[in-house]
């Protein structure tokens, strides 16, 4: 399944409990989208996500119902380094995000 970097712009800091996480993971799987890894930056106003999916415009459709935003996806040809096969293991075995 193809992999998409997907930059996300808050106007405010960000802050998701957990409930907001597993409505976001229902969405996902609803929609087929799969969250592999997120990085929040330092102002906790932007995350890079990488996710697996079919077509950038499931991403979008996961995005609208979540009510959060995907101001940029970019599809990534390989993910490389030790820590991509941890991350797909993880992700399998059922991790949220």
């Amino acid at each position: 399944m193809p992999l998409f970097i997907i930059e996300r712009n808050f106007a405010e800091q960000l802050e998701i409990d957990s409930d907001g996480v597993i409505a976001i993971t229902r969405i996902n799987g609803d929609v087929g989208v799969n969250w592999l890894f997120s990085f929040l930056s330092a102002d906790k106003r932007k995350t890079y996500c990488l996710y697996e999916a079919k077509d950038p415009e499931a991403i979008r459709e996961a995005a609208r119902r979540a009510n959060v935003p995907a101001d940029v996806i970019v599809e990534v040809s390989q993910a490389y380094g030790a820590a991509i096969g941890g991350l797909r293991a993880q992700a399998s075995a059922g991790a949220t995000g």
